[in-house]
């Protein structure tokens, strides 16, 4: 299956409790963290939830 790097490019601070454990759940902690991920529905799910916090670089 595909992989997809996403790399956090905002921070989690005062955004909703939901897109913190979002953010949580893809495996970033600091901003400018890039992490690779199979490309599932369940990863683009997440992706498309917290968008704004985030870049996917394919």
């Amino acid at each position: 299956m595909a992989k997809i790097r996403i790399k956090l490019v905002k921070s989690v601070i005062g955004k909703p409790e939901k897109h913190k454990r979002t953010i949580e759940a893809l495996g970033l902690r600091k901003i400018g963290q890039v992490v690779e991920k199979e490309d599932t529905p369940q990863i683009r799910g997440m992706i498309d939830k917290v968008n704004y916090m985030v870049e996917v670089i394919e």
